[in-house]
């Protein structure tokens, strides 16, 4: 093992077949590198665990994602080729093509409109209903761990994920915890339905349900101190509708997700449903041919916009939608 601190250069090698093309993003823990496969003959990411920061927990956490990942074909959630043990661990994953959420919040001026964030908070259920169906949580949904690629919702980072059970305090992101993962506890899939929801209140607003908390802040608490305090275990949530104003049955259901007993929030495809009914219909189409009573699934396949809705969900400045924020935090 190298004690390098400084990012591989391009035209190194992460890996044999593998050359470094650019860094793509470098935190506490990991380098994430765009990187020339020979075999694949294209472009794909590497993930691996800084030189000055290896150590057994961290390597074996992503080669417990890369295998996680390999398991899983959903098309919301990110790929990966491979994984790789030696000489250094390195996850092989498929390059997308697109900003994170955290990115394009931070770059354009308005906030997205509804139907696009239904659209998104429909991808992020998608993905959760199969992980969930293959016995993972994800634990850690956040803008920064969601890509728009091409109008599609990919979900990344398994580093943290686990099957439901009893987890110490505070693992995960800071400010997106849970109150059951900030205190330690059981999480179960209504953990990541608190995720989706804070994750949708912060692309409607621009903010965090609670004060205390930058959006900016991305350091994970794998490694949890008992110095910190979580306001989200002291104080309720603020309503998403104080900060914008937003069609009723949204509102509902963002503040749902965000109740503070796990069991009062919405299953998975609860929320799915109360979203699909945001989705603009089709020309000619009634709301009440979407579902017929005790009937199958919706003629409007989840996830899947109508033809008038926009496919790239990163355009907040739908008309009669949006609006900056100073515009819609004055609500009645």
């Amino acid at each position: 093992m190298t004690s390098r601190e400084a990012p591989l250069p391009a035209g190194a090698f992460i890996a044999p077949g593998y050359e470094v093309v650019g860094l793509l993003n470098r935190n506490w823990a990991y380098e994430v590198y765009d990187v020339w496969s020979a075999e694949r003959d294209c472009r794909c990411v590497a993930k691996t665990v800084r030189a000055d920061r290896l150590d057994d927990h961290l390597v074996t956490r992503l080669l417990r994602e890369g295998r996680l990942l390999q398991r899983m074909t959903h098309p919301h959630l990110v790929r990966a080729y491979e994984t790789i043990k030696t000489p250094v661990p390195v996850v092989i994953l498929e390059t997308l093509n697109g900003p994170t959420l955290a990115a394009i919040l931070d770059d354009q001026p308005r906030r997205m409109p509804v139907s696009d964030l239904a659209l998104l908070g429909l991808h992020l259920c998608s993905a959760m209903h199969y992980l969930h169906g293959r016995g993972f949580l994800h634990l850690d949904l956040k803008p920064s761990n969601v890509i728009n690629s091409g109008g599609v919702a990919k979900v990344l980072d398994l580093s943290i994920a686990r099957p439901p059970g009893r987890q110490r305090p505070g693992i995960g992101t800071r400010g997106y915890l849970a109150p059951e993962q900030a205190r330690g506890g059981e999480v179960t899939a209504a953990t990541d339905v608190w995720g989706i929801g804070i994750t949708l209140f912060e692309a409607a607003t621009g903010a965090l349900p609670f004060d205390g908390y930058d959006t900016d802040d991305e350091h994970d608490e794998e490694y949890p101190g008992d110095a910190h305090r979580y306001p989200q275990l002291e104080h309720a949530p603020r309503s998403v509708g104080a900060l914008r104003r937003l069609p009723r049955p949204f509102t509902e259901a963002i503040n749902a997700c965000l109740a503070f007993d796990p069991s009062a929030r919405p299953s998975v495809p609860q929320l799915a449903d109360a979203l699909d009914s945001l989705l603009p219909l089709e020309p000619g189409e009634a709301a009440h041919q979407l579902r017929a009573p005790d009937s199958g699934p919706p003629r409007k396949i989840r996830g899947v916009p109508p033809s008038h809705l926009a496919a790239e969900w990163s355009d907040g400045s739908a008309p009669g939608e949006g609006g900056s924020d100073r515009e819609e935090a004055s609500v009645a």
